[in-house]
């Protein structure tokens, strides 16, 4: 396989017409290797429009929304960052390219451990990997520039919301299947919040948070 064509492939037929236009964005996905943040065995899947399988169950969102997602954060380079969900860290390298900081949380072991590995092999030095259940409202403390969710939730949570610094964005993708959609929440006061939906896509759910009640009669 030709990877630099495949990689190129990507951008251009997945990435660009999915409205990812920002040049910085495509910039740095012509540059990040994707394929060293897939396991060996999927590695020619790197490029393809798909979800790709990882350890325990999980998978890598497709390409184009990751880029999407990352492009809608509208990123400066001094933000502080929580990603929700590190699954192989290739989202993390992404923020981590294009912020001051990011904190990582990834409730699964072997994906925390994989994660580290591959953001140590890509020489990333300001991503921290902490292996704790992101969906407690104890499991990162502060207030962050921009929180994102790498999986889908039933409703974002009033703790990472209150997490947000005024200013700061987060973005998730948010609903039940076969309906989601990825909203970004721009917190505009102390207590205010505005929400854009940005786009349809359904991902898989992230570990730990509550789901809606389901009444049986």
């Amino acid at each position: 396989m030709d990877i630099e064509q495949a990689r190129f492939n990507m951008i251009e037929q997945q990435i660009r017409p999915w409205d990812v236009l920002d040049p910085s964005v495509l910039g740095l996905l012509s540059r990040v290797r994707r394929e060293d943040f897939v396991p060996a065995s999927h590695r020619a899947l790197a490029f393809t429009d798909t979800e790709i399988p990882l350890p325990e169950g999980q998978c890598m969102l497709a390409p184009r929304v990751e880029a999407r997602l990352l492009q809608e954060l509208q990123l400066t380079g001094t933000e502080r960052v929580l990603e929700i969900g590190t699954g192989s860290g290739f989202m993390a390298c992404l923020l981590a390219h294009s912020s001051r900081s990011v904190l990582s949380l990834e409730i699964r072991p072997a994906l925390a451990t994989m994660a580290q590995r591959n953001l140590d092999h890509a020489r990333v030095a300001n991503v921290t990997v902490a292996r704790t259940d992101g969906s407690a409202p104890q499991a990162a403390t502060g207030s962050f520039d921009v929180i994102v969710l790498s999986g889908s939730v039933a409703r974002v949570p009033d703790h990472l919301k209150a997490q947000l610094a005024t200013g700061g964005r987060l973005v998730a993708i948010v609903g039940q299947e076969p309906v989601m959609r990825a909203v970004r929440l721009l917190r505009t006061a102390a207590d205010a919040w505005q929400e854009t939906v940005l786009f349809d896509t359904v991902a898989p759910r992230l570990d730990g948070f509550p789901e809606p009640s389901r009444f049986v009669f």
